[in-house]
C-alpha cells in the first residue's frame, strides 16, 4: 500500500473514532525498514515489496508490463516462445531506461477461438483467452500500477495478435487518467521483426524462408537465454540444427547475434518510450 493510501486510510479511521489497525503479518508498517539489501534484479515479481517500495522511492516510476503468449510455436521451438523473449528484451529495456521495473510478463493472449478452435487453438499447447478478458487484464494490471504511485505504465508485446489490444486499452485509459500524474503508452516499435531482418541482412546473415514459425533472429534471442528452448542439442543430433537456411551452431556464435538482436531491439523500444513520454509532459 503506498504511503499516501495508508495516510488516507488512517484518517478515514480516524474519522470514523475506531482504533488504526495493528501492524501485523499480513497488514505490516508501510513505512517498516528494510532487513536486508536488495537484490539487483527489475523483475518485480523477483522483488519483496520493501524491494518495490524502495525502488520507487528511488525514482523507478515507470512500469513496463509486456504480453507474450502460449502457442503452437513450429516443431522446434517451446510454447513459451514470446515470454522468454521478453524475459531478455524487456530487461534490456528497463536497464536502458534506468528508471523502470517490469511487471509480470502476461502470457495469456488471445490466440484463436476456443470453441470450435482456430488460429493457434488448433495445436496442443496452446492457451487463448477473448480479446475482452486479455482488455480488461492489462487494463486492471495497469491500474493496479498507477494505485502504488508509478508515473509512466508502458505496454509492450512480442505477438501480432496482441498489438491490438494494446493499443486499446492504451487508448482507453488515457482518456480516463487525464489530469491524473499517471500517462501510458503503448509502443508498437518493440514488436518490429522485419526491421530486426533487416538488420540481420545489413550483417549478411540472409534467410530463406523454410515455413516454420521461426526464424533466426527469434532463435538467437532464445539461445541467448537457453539454447534448450530451441532444441538445440536435439537437433545437433538429428542435423537439423539451423533455420531458414542459417546454421544455430556454434551455439556461441549465434548466442552472441542473439545478444546483439535484445540491443537493437531495446534500443527501438527505448527511443519511442522516451518520445512517447515527452510528448505527454508537453502543454
Amino acid at each position: 500500500m503506498p504511503i499516501r493510501v495508508w495516510f488516507a486510510f488512517l484518517i478515514a479511521v480516524a474519522w470514523s473514532g475506531q482504533a488504526p489497525p495493528k501492524p501485523s503479518a499480513t497488514s505490516p508498517d508501510p513505512n517498516m525498514a528494510r532487513p536486508i539489501p536488495a537484490r539487483d534484479s527489475v523483475f518485480i515479481e523477483e522483488l519483496t515489496w520493501l524491494e518495490v517500495r524502495d525502488a520507487m522511492r528511488a525514482g523507478k516510476r515507470t512500469v513496463i508490463i509486456a504480453t507474450g503468449g502460449v502457442e503452437m510455436n513450429g516443431p522446434y521451438l517451446v510454447t513459451g516462445k514470446h515470454n522468454y523473449i521478453l524475459r531478455a528484451t524487456t530487461e534490456a529495456v528497463a536497464r536502458k531506461l534506468g528508471d523502470a521495473l517490469v511487471a509480470p510478463i502476461v502470457p495469456f493472449v488471445p490466440e484463436g477461438d476456443i470453441d470450435p478452435p482456430t488460429g493457434h487453438m488448433r495445436y496442443p499447447g496452446t492457451i487463448s483467452v477473448r480479446e475482452d478478458t486479455f482488455r480488461h487484464l492489462l487494463a486492471d494490471i495497469a491500474s493496479s500500477s498507477k494505485t502504488h504511485g508509478f508515473e509512466h505504465v508502458v505496454l509492450l508485446g512480442d505477438s501480432g495478435g496482441n498489438e491490438n489490444g494494446m493499443r486499446q486499452v492504451a487508448a482507453e485509459l488515457s482518456a480516463r487518467w487525464a489530469g491524473s500524474k499517471t500517462t501510458i503508452h503503448h509502443i508498437p516499435e518493440h514488436y518490429n521483426y522485419p526491421a530486426v531482418t533487416r538488420w540481420l541482412d545489413s550483417e549478411g546473415i540472409r534467410q530463406v524462408e523454410e515455413g516454420h514459425h521461426d526464424d533466426y533472429g527469434i532463435s538467437s534471442i532464445l539461445m541467448s537465454v537457453d539454447p534448450g528452448l530451441v532444441r538445440l542439442r536435439e537437433r545437433v543430433a538429428k542435423d537439423r540444427a539451423s533455420i531458414n537456411g542459417v546454421s544455430l551452431t556454434p551455439p556461441e556464435k549465434t548466442i552472441a547475434v542473439g545478444r546483439r538482436v535484445v540491443e537493437f531491439r531495446a534500443r527501438a523500444a527505448v527511443d519511442a518510450i522516451r518520445k512517447a513520454i515527452a510528448a505527454s509532459r508537453k502543454p
